[in-house]
């Protein structure tokens, strides 16, 4: 037997020995891309192998066919060929891999959890009115609820009441004198719906809204099985990529906050579209949609005053959760169904950041966990059972490719890992999709930041050493910025050589700096020294070298093997919240249990920041493994 664990997704399952590593990743609902079906002569199925290389099978002959020197130097292995032979063992899907369908932005934790959807169907067989039984319509449904099922329905949507004898009657089996119907309830209160004969079919939306991009997740709130998952990028960037340039433009546009939330909603809208039509399903079969997005999306879309967020102390307009009907808000669901926004939990820390307090529960464990959202306004959480604090800190856009002179969104093309030759400074890269690089997305500047300061080229305030100056990949711009060369512009697809420049550096600096100075100021708000866990949410947490993020500090030092990629928690909770009344009540408490710190402007935030804009810290002291390659 021997355990596997599957990254970017975290899933892992222990085996029998000879199990080909193809074949345990399919058994975890992992589709690894193998167009010759697994026979070993198409090279689709690469993956990495990041520990445990001596727990495989010998590698084949074509396998060293199919594999270059510089991959299988990188410990690359076809899955199809390798086989488990014993534990434990870490494989890498890289993104080129994946069988097509798989979404890099909405992969999450599956887990274990009680389903009790707040939209429920009954099968109801409802003697006709007569003379002698002449109840209206909505109290005879009522009794038949009750004498059956023992829920109440005492509410009704006003639309189902108006249409409510015609939709009774369209059910009608003369022969037996009853309205043979489906009645559709939420939370087994109100009556939603009202079909002919049985039908048991109903779905809902988990939906994860972005600053970048969205995430849709279409459920049979029947089975609890993801049916589709659509994602497109946000529209609203249309307006701008950061919230601050949005809210400006609603405060400078005539109806700009109508136009803010029509962009959205179309967005939102887009998503149901793509996922009901994929799965088949229509429209008026979608009863639900939970939503989770940060507070300035969730203002956007509800159509809140944003104009005071980013104002000290930047109150938000509500902090409770938001239920609305989805005919309100022009959502194309079944027009009865409910929009649901689990609540904010203060400031900028918002609705996803619940979500994902409810996907990890820290509030509920004895370790102390750091769970951080990276992105362009970084979410971080710190504590345990006996309390959590939350913040946001304003990393900027770097990580995402912005204000990086060849920085770009992970996409083909886009240098997506690094590696530097400490001797001879010469870099390996690779990009994603295999294409000439075009430029470098967040995890390539996070590597190619690392192997910068481990090579010596970079020092660890962040400026470029003299003793590196007179290789031929470090030389000035035109600009005379000193700049380190990636990638030659004759191996490039664009006219330039791809290069990480001083400035770039300094980006690096400030966004890694703010994350771990707000990490430090909750960890001695709650008294804590050590962390005993670091838990990466997102995308791009998910996609980042955790051996580079710790080099460079994004986040105070743990041993590595308790640094985790959560996939995409926030639209994990959704998905929970959508499944569970249980769980949408958890979440409604959330924001007492983890309480919000608000550190911008505070002296203890500027004096962590300034420590922290060191590689990894001013104190290398506090990063004893990092300690060893650098110092």
């Amino acid at each position: 037997m021997g355990n596997v664990k599957f990254y970017p997704w975290g899933k892992e399952g222990t085996f029998e020995k000879g199990t080909r590593i193809i074949d345990a990743a399919e058994e975890l609902g992992i589709d690894i891309e193998s167009p010759c079906g697994k026979e070993g002569l198409c090279g689709k199925c690469k993956v990495v192998v990041e520990k445990g290389y001596d727990k495989l099978s010998n590698m084949a002959g074509s396998e060293e066919n199919l594999l270059s020197e510089k991959e299988i130097k990188k410990g690359y292995r076809l899955s199809c060929h390798a086989e488990i032979e014993g534990e434990p063992i870490e494989i890498k899907v890289p993104s080129e891999s994946w069988r097509k369908g798989q979404e890099v932005l909405t992969s999450g934790q599956e887990l274990e959890f009680e389903k009790n959807p707040a939209v429920q169907k009954h099968h109801l067989q409802i003697s006709e009115p007569s003379l002698d039984d002449p109840l209206a319509d909505y109290e005879r449904v009522k009794k038949f609820l009750n004498q059956y099922y023992q829920v109440s329905g005492d509410q009704i949507d006003e639309k189902v009441q108006k249409d409510l004898p015609s939709l009774l009657r369209e059910g009608r089996d003369s022969k037996k004198g009853i309205w043979d119907v489906t009645a559709t309830l939420w939370k087994d209160r109100e009556i939603l719906d009202i079909e002919p004969e049985w039908n048991k079919n109903r779905y809902g939306m988990a939906v994860d809204i972005g600053t970048t991009t969205l995430a849709g997740y279409l459920l049979d709130l029947e089975t609890g099985d993801t049916e589709a998952v659509s994602s497109i990028v946000n529209p609203q960037i249309s307006f701008g990529e950061d919230l601050m340039t949005r809210i400006s433009y609603i405060e400078s546009h005539d109806n700009g906050r109508e136009k803010m939330q029509n962009k959205i909603i179309e967005g939102v809208n887009e998503l149901v579209e793509k996922a009901r039509k994929e799965a088949n399903v229509e429209k008026e079969q979608i009863y639900s949609m939970v939503l989770v997005g940060n507070t300035a999306m969730h203002h956007f879309f509800l159509g809140f005053d944003s104009q005071y967020l980013p104002r000290s102390p930047f109150p938000p307009a509500r902090q409770s959760s938001v239920k609305v009907k989805a005919r309100e808000m022009g959502i194309e669901i079944n027009p009865s169904g409910y929009i649901y926004w689990l609540p904010v939990n203060a400031g900028w820390v918002g609705a996803d950041n619940v979500a994902v307090m409810l996907t990890t529960r820290i509030y509920d464990q004895s370790e102390t966990s750091l769970v951080i959202d990276i992105g362009t306004n970084g979410e971080i959480a710190v504590g345990n059972e006996n309390g959590v604090l939350a913040t946001s800190a304003a990393a900027g856009p770097a990580f995402e490719g912005a204000e990086i002179k060849y920085g770009m969104r992970a996409q083909d093309g886009s240098i997506e890992n690094v590696e530097i030759d400490p001797e001879t400074l010469e870099p390996i890269y690779e990009t994603i999709g295999e294409d000439l690089p075009e430029g470098i997305c967040g995890s390539g500047i996070i590597d190619a930041a690392a192997e910068m300061v481990k090579s010596g080229i970079v020092n660890r305030d962040g400026s470029f050493s003299k003793e590196v100056r007179e290789y031929a990949r470090v030389k000035k711009s035109e600009n005379g910025v000193w700049e380190y060369v990636i990638a030659w512009k004759d191996e490039a697809a664009v006219d330039n050589d791809i290069t990480v420049s001083q400035k770039d550096i300094r980006e690096i600096q400030k966004a890694k700096g703010a994350i771990q100075a707000a990490s430090r100021v909750l960890m001695e708000r709650l008294g804590v020294e050590d962390i005993d866990n670091v838990q990466l949410a997102g995308a791009f947490g998910n996609y980042i070298d955790k051996e580079s993020a710790m080099t460079i500090g994004i986040y105070p030092y743990c041993e590595l093997d308790k640094v985790e990629p959560i996939g995409n928690a926030a639209g994990t909770g959704s998905k929970l919240a959508l499944m569970s009344v249980e769980k949408m009540k958890e979440a409604e408490k959330i924001p007492e249990k983890v309480k919000f710190l608000e550190i911008a402007g505070t002296e203890e935030f500027r004096e962590n920041y300034m420590d922290a804009l060191y590689f990894p810290h001013k104190q290398l002291d506090l990063y004893p493994d990092v300690k060893e390659k650098i110092d």
